[in-house]
C-alpha cells in the first residue's frame, strides 16, 4: 500500500484544505515531514474525523488513516471479495452469542483508523453507532491478502501490534496459507507480534473469541481452492 494524501500532494502541503468560512487550525503538536521532494503531513484521529464530517472525501474515495497518514486503500479483485464473503460466513458459524463481524469497517486506535477486511467485536451492531470499536472491543482482526499480503504484514501488522489487538490473521491467498499473529508488543519503538504461526491446507487454525478457544477451523474452508495443476 502506497502512502498518499487525500488530495494530490501539492494540495496538502501543511494541513487540510482551507474552507473560506472556517479556516482550519494546525495544532502545534502535528509534525510536517518531507517524503523526498513531496510534503507529507500527519493528521490526528480527531482531525481525520473532522475531514470526514466536513465532506472532504467523496463517496468514491477509498482512504484510511495509518499512523497519522491518510493512505489510499488497495483496490480489491474478485478473488479477494469472494474469499472475504466465504471467511465471514464460515467463521460466523462458530461465534458465541454477543459477538459479530464488521466487514471493511473502521477500528480506532490512538493514531490510526484502519479499515480491516474483518473485525470480530463484542456486543451488538448498534453499540458502535457513536464510535468505532477499539482494541478492548476486538478479539480478531483479519486481512485478506492477495497482492497486498506484504503490506498487511509490514505496515498493518506493526500498527495492530502497537495498538494491542490481541490476534491478527492474514489470509495469504497467493501462498495458500493463514498467517496467525498473537502476543502483541503494544507501544514499542519497534512494535510487532511476538508469535507467528502459519497454517496451510490440510491443517486447522484455532479460533479464540474473547480469550476462550472456540473451534479449530480447517484452512481449506477459508482459502480459495488450489489451482488445478496442468
Amino acid at each position: 500500500m502506497t502512502t498518499a494524501s487525500a488530495r494530490p500532494p501539492a494540495a496538502l502541503p501543511t494541513g487540510p484544505p482551507a474552507q473560506p468560512s472556517r479556516p482550519p487550525a494546525q495544532p502545534p503538536q502535528l509534525q510536517v515531514q518531507s517524503l523526498g521532494a513531496r510534503p507529507v503531513r500527519k493528521f490526528t484521529v480527531d482531525e481525520y474525523h473532522r475531514l470526514i464530517a466536513d465532506g472532504f472525501f467523496t463517496r468514491d474515495d477509498r482512504y484510511e488513516l495509518l499512523d497519522g497518514y491518510i493512505v489510499q486503500k488497495t483496490p480489491r479483485g474478485p478473488i479477494h471479495d469472494a474469499c472475504l464473503a466465504q471467511v465471514r460466513r464460515i467463521l460466523s458459524g462458530h461465534l458465541p452469542r454477543g459477538w459479530h463481524f464488521r466487514v471493511r469497517c473502521a477500528v480506532t486506535t490512538a493514531e490510526s483508523e484502519p479499515e480491516p477486511d474483518l473485525a470480530l467485536v463484542r456486543g451488538a451492531e448498534l453499540d458502535y453507532a457513536a464510535r468505532h470499536p477499539g482494541p478492548p472491543d476486538t478479539s480478531l482482526i483479519v486481512e485478506i491478502g492477495n497482492t497486498s499480503a506484504g503490506d498487511d504484514r509490514t505496515t498493518k501488522g506493526p500498527l495492530y501490534a502497537r495498538a494491542g489487538f490481541v490476534a491478527y490473521w492474514i489470509l495469504n491467498i497467493r501462498d495458500l496459507r493463514i498467517e496467525a499473529y498473537s502476543d502483541p508488543s503494544g507501544p514499542d519503538p519497534a512494535p510487532a507480534y511476538r508469535r507467528r504461526e502459519d497454517f496451510v491446507i490440510g491443517q486447522s487454525v484455532p479460533l479464540s473469541v474473547g480469550g476462550a478457544a472456540v473451534a479449530p477451523v480447517p484452512v481449506a474452508d477459508l482459502l480459495p481452492p488450489q489451482p488445478a495443476r496442468p
